[in-house]
């Protein structure tokens, strides 16, 4: 019987015999092509028995074989954050992928939708990726009722803005008490805090709440409230307003007449200054001309140029000089090249300003009321003055403004008509029942009130 031979030597020999032939060929330039895949076979079949590698990198069946699972689906990332003092929308957005571009546009989108002065810190928003880690959307909890979204479109890529609103219910509540420390502190323990600054103003030039609202003084409150879903929101509106102090009470009635103007009363019928008006001015001296004007001027003494906060009103000596509305005297003194001085605040962010005075009166000292028309000193030329004049100023919420255009725009408003005044006698006396009605509406944190038709 014949031996085979072994398998590497007739692979050498096959391989001799075809060298052979290749000298002979004119294929002999492709030969080292040939020689390169006849050594990869060679390769492969002289591998040793298991260390054959397969397109998995298998080398035999001893192999633990690694498994790669991407079956689970990465998910969008959300992060839930709060705003921190320092933070902008602005740094927000560009911090989390947007570019300056895309705030610009999404800026534009906003107007009209979103106050930026409402973004402030301890706000609640999210920030949503894909799952590439890109930018989705920003959902921003603006309060209760409102959420600005900020998203990208799926198809066009393009970001839009939408604000989704719910609904509020506007009840009428009602509340009362005596104080026992301060009005605020009382309103506070009702949970009703927000009723204190708009309280202030429809009370301002008749009561200082500082000094004349005492232990004893009582309250009586009707207000409009914004709830949500049985979720009480805010303080919206005061309807009417009593206070008594000393016996002696102050009222306050909104009323709407049949023009659509609204404003507040007394019990009797008399016109109040509503909190969001301005103040009506009264002319504070007689005098005979202005000597120097409101703007840039050379000083008289000086004879340097410079800004005039006022008007200089040419007058005698001792010519009464009055309150030009209802105030309280914060300032009375002597104050350099101003001269004797008064300063009186009024409301709706004023004050009137009174120099070279050459004497005060009597009822006019520091921190006392005084009435429009009340007279509070006397014209006068102390400090730097040439003669005497009454320079008089007005300042409306910190700059100073022209006081001839805050006196020529002061004009008195036409009272109510005989009809229109019985309606708002009437609608006085509805209101009068619901405050005496007031525990039906009595204002509490989870109970839902009458709500206003």
């Amino acid at each position: 019987m014949k031996t085979p031979k072994p398998f590497l030597t007739a692979a050498a020999i096959q391989l001799k015999h075809y060298l052979r032939r290749a000298e002979r060929s004119f294929w002999l330039p492709f030969s080292a092509a040939s020689l390169v895949m006849i050594f990869s076979i060679f390769t492969i079949l002289s591998s040793a028995p298991g260390t054959y590698i397969d397109e998995l990198g298998f080398t035999g069946d001893g192999d633990y074989v690694v498994i790669e699972d991407e079956s689970e689906i990465k998910k969008p990332s959300i992060d839930k954050k709060t705003i921190q003092p320092g933070e902008s929308l602005y740094n927000i957005l560009t911090s989390n992928g947007l570019t300056p571009k895309d705030v610009d546009a999404i800026a534009r989108q906003l107007k009209g939708s979103f106050s930026i002065r409402g973004f402030r810190p301890g706000q609640n928003y999210e920030i949503e990726k894909n799952s590439e880690g890109l930018f989705q959307r920003f959902t921003y909890f603006q309060d209760r009722a409102v959420t600005i979204h900020i998203e990208r479109e799926s198809e066009s890529g393009n970001l839009k803005v939408r604000r989704d609103a719910k609904e509020y219910e506007t009840r009428l509540a009602a509340i009362e008490g005596s104080v026992s420390k301060t009005l605020s502190s009382e309103l506070a323990k009702k949970d009703r805090s927000g009723l204190m600054r708009p309280t202030r103003k429809l009370f301002a030039g008749r009561l200082d709440f500082k000094r004349d609202i005492k232990p004893g003084s009582e309250f009586r409150l009707l207000f409009e409230e914004k709830w949500l879903d049985d979720e009480f929101i805010s303080t919206g509106k005061i309807i009417a307003a009593e206070i008594s102090v000393n016996k002696k009470n102050y009222t306050a009635y909104r009323y709407t007449d049949s023009k659509g103007k609204t404003g507040y009363y007394d019990e009797k019928g008399n016109a109040l200054e509503a909190p969001e008006k301005s103040a009506q001015f009264v002319q504070p001296c007689s005098y005979s001309r202005i000597s120097s004007g409101y703007g840039y001027r050379v000083h008289p003494i000086r004879r340097t140029r410079h800004f005039h906060g006022g008007v200089d009103m040419a007058a005698r000596s001792g010519t009464p000089v009055k309150a030009v509305a209802d105030g309280t005297v914060i300032f009375r003194g002597s104050k350099g090249g101003a001269g004797n001085m008064v300063t009186l605040k009024h409301p709706g962010g004023y004050h009137s300003q009174y120099l070279h005075l050459s004497r005060y009166a009597p009822k006019a000292g520091n921190g006392s009321r005084v009435s429009q028309g009340e007279i509070i000193g006397y014209v006068g030329s102390t400090g730097s003055s040439t003669g005497p004049h009454l320079d008089f100023r007005m300042i409306h919420n910190g700059k100073p403004v022209n006081p001839l255009t805050a006196l020529s725009a002061s004009k008195p408003e036409q009272g109510l008509s005989r009809q229109e005044k019985n309606n708002l006698l009437a609608e006085i006396s509805v209101l009068k029942t619901q405050l005496d009605n007031n525990r039906m509406l009595a204002a509490g944190p989870t109970k839902k009130h009458t709500p206003v038709m």
